[in-house]
């Protein structure tokens, strides 16, 4: 069996815990998180920077190798009863593609739903029949991502060819939708499935960032999700 590359909670323990998806179109729903570690884009405003920042953060002492095994037996305790959602989240969580392949196959038995988030820049292989549901957040130019890199067209073609795919741009500024609109276009993505999400991680900007998008978003027929748990409880981790 397959080993997992975690994040480590200030304690030591891996990044795994309850609470209720703060983003998209399952905002509210409870669920178990997994955070893994490692990313291919290096984005500005990311505020999960620990999981691949390794000129700011200590890779060593921030994250830590665990049996798929052991990391499903931790979810099993943290999700509850049926019926259960786990959320695979980063870092790109597509990096480790075969060994969220086994950690999804040893849990399918025991009625759990799989959301995976990703960045939609690595083709999802044999998990594009696994995952319930994918949360794919393109990364605009604004992210400070530079060159082709932060925009893979095979890897959102397949993930749109699933049909189960949405699409959530993270939007900083008004400038920022005309990419929107471009990406959407260039790549045919599916407009009822496409999510604006406001950039933050405080209450008050997020709050002052969707109050101009939800104008935005009813003009193009597109949908907002805001941070709940950036609402709640700001940038603190475990939530």
């Amino acid at each position: 069996m397959t080993d997992l590359l975690l994040s480590r909670m200030p304690s030591g323990e891996p990044e795994i815990f309850t609470s209720v998806q703060g983003e998209g179109v399952t905002v509210g729903a409870p669920a178990a998180f997994v955070r893994l570690a490692g990313c291919n884009l290096h984005c500005g405003w990311c505020d999960t920077a620990y999981t691949w920042d390794w000129a700011l953060f200590d890779r060593r002492r921030l994250t830590g190798h665990w049996p798929v095994s052991e990391v499903a037996a931790r979810i099993r305790a943290s999700a509850g009863g049926p019926p259960r959602r786990l959320i695979v989240t980063g870092g790109e969580p597509l990096l480790q593609r075969p060994a969220v392949a086994e950690l999804t196959e040893l849990l399918r038995p025991e009625a759990f739903v799989f959301e995976v988030e990703t960045n939609g820049t690595v083709p999802p292989g044999r998990l594009a029949e696994l995952v319930d549901q994918w949360n794919v957040s393109p990364k605009l130019a604004s992210s400070g991502n530079d060159g082709p890199g932060r925009i893979h067209a095979a890897a959102l073609r397949a993930l749109r060819d699933t049909g189960r795919a949405w699409f959530k741009f993270v939007v900083a500024e008004p400038r920022d939708l005309a990419e929107v609109a471009s990406l959407v276009r260039e790549h045919d993505l599916p407009e009822r499935r496409v999510l604006l999400m406001p950039e933050g991680t405080t209450a008050a900007t997020v709050l002052e960032r969707i109050r101009w998008l939800v104008p935005e978003a009813i003009a193009r027929g597109w949908r907002v999700t805001p941070r709940l748990h950036v609402l709640l409880w700001g940038d603190e981790r475990g939530r």
